[in-house]
């Protein structure tokens, strides 16, 4: 393998099919330097979420709150109402704790070495690399699934994810050097997404078909090599659908915690076994006609969930009350709830 002459294909490659993201500076702008503050959000939100799904938030986003001291500056709960839909919300709050660092202890300014970035709160080795290489020019390996995938195939690694994480990283440390790492950077991601595809890889697309091994072998399509996943568990819950006249009883979750900080419809707590009848009834968060109106299954990364749908009208304190037109902000799975349990209201 020629490591020069692969990244010469490659970045020859991306310098003519390079993807036009929003956030993105592109090959034919070469001299003007990607905003940090861009480049940073759009790897916060990518994480774990596909493009097409990311963009119109990361559209919303910068034109609600076009630098990060604007985003420092947003209260807790107007910043997590725009991330629903998004998922994993923790990220929410590691957007929000690391935008206050920067707008508090750097003027605003993010630090441009990947050791400043890593002082960040919330903010990753991968997502320092990124931001250090996108940004700022510096020369530091950027390796997400897409690269993971890559390497796995060009070198033909026989060893299985996620064991073969430090592998991978140090594969592709191999192949970093001081000339255009922003552009390396991206030009693998974007070799990953739109060629060296999970399933069906477009090996006549490639431009550095000729050097991977994983083509050699007749079946790149089975790298990266893989462990069986344990199966999720399963988990059971009830939700609560109280209404008054046009209006919807919703909860703040705690700051901590699964969809810490979102709102929420009222719920009991989630267990391994399913809640009978008078269970959810005594759980329920005020005393009334309650009755069942179907169920929903949700997943999440770590486990699946049952929610029974318990409905009601009636009053309460200490909830807010929203119109059911604006329960669009709600996480999906409450979101799903609420459209289930009101379907023959709505």
């Amino acid at each position: 393998m020629n490591p020069n002459a692969l990244r010469a294909h490659l970045l020859a490659w991306y310098d003519a099919n390079a993807r036009a993201l929003p956030w993105r500076v592109g090959p034919a702008d070469r001299g003007v330097r990607a905003d940090p503050y861009r480049v940073w959000l759009s790897e916060v939100m990518l994480q774990q979420t596909t493009v097409p799904h990311a963009t119109p938030y990361f559209l919303k986003f910068t034109t609600r709150w076009p630098t990060v001291t604007d985003l420092a500056n947003e209260a807790d709960g107007e910043v997590m109402a725009a991330w629903a839909g998004l998922g994993y919300y923790a990220r929410a709050r590691n957007l929000l704790a690391c935008a206050r660092a920067v707008a508090r202890d750097h003027g605003g300014v993010f630090p441009d070495t990947e050791a400043g970035l890593r002082g960040l709160p919330g903010l990753g080795p991968y997502t320092a690399a990124a931001v250090g290489a996108i940004a700022f020019d510096q020369a530091t390996n950027v390796v997400d699934g897409n690269v993971e995938r890559v390497m796995a195939r060009l070198f033909a690694v026989e060893a299985p994810l996620p064991e073969a994480k430090p592998e991978l990283k140090a594969l592709a440390a191999g192949l970093v050097r001081e000339d255009r790492p922003g552009d390396w950077a991206q030009a693998l991601m974007d070799l990953g997404a739109t060629v060296c595809r999970p399933r069906s890889p477009l090996c006549d697309r490639c431009p550095i078909a000729t050097q991977c091994l994983g083509l050699a072998t007749g079946a790149p399509e089975t790298y990266p090599r893989r462990t069986a996943k344990a199966e999720r568990p399963h988990r059971f819950g009830v939700a609560y659908i109280l209404t008054r006249d046009d209006l919807v009883a919703l909860v703040r979750r705690p700051p901590k915690g699964l969809l810490g900080g979102m709102l929420a419809l009222p719920t009991s707590d989630w267990r391994g076994t399913r809640w009978s009848d008078a269970e959810a009834l005594s759980a329920a968060p005020v005393p009334a006609a309650w009755r069942g109106v179907g169920e929903v299954e949700h997943g999440f990364t770590h486990f699946t969930l049952t929610l029974q749908l318990l409905r009601a009208e009636g009053h309460a304190a200490d909830v807010i009350w929203s119109p059911r037109r604006d329960l669009d902000g709600l996480p999906s799975v409450f979101l799903k709830a609420a459209l289930a349990g009101l379907s023959n209201l709505l």
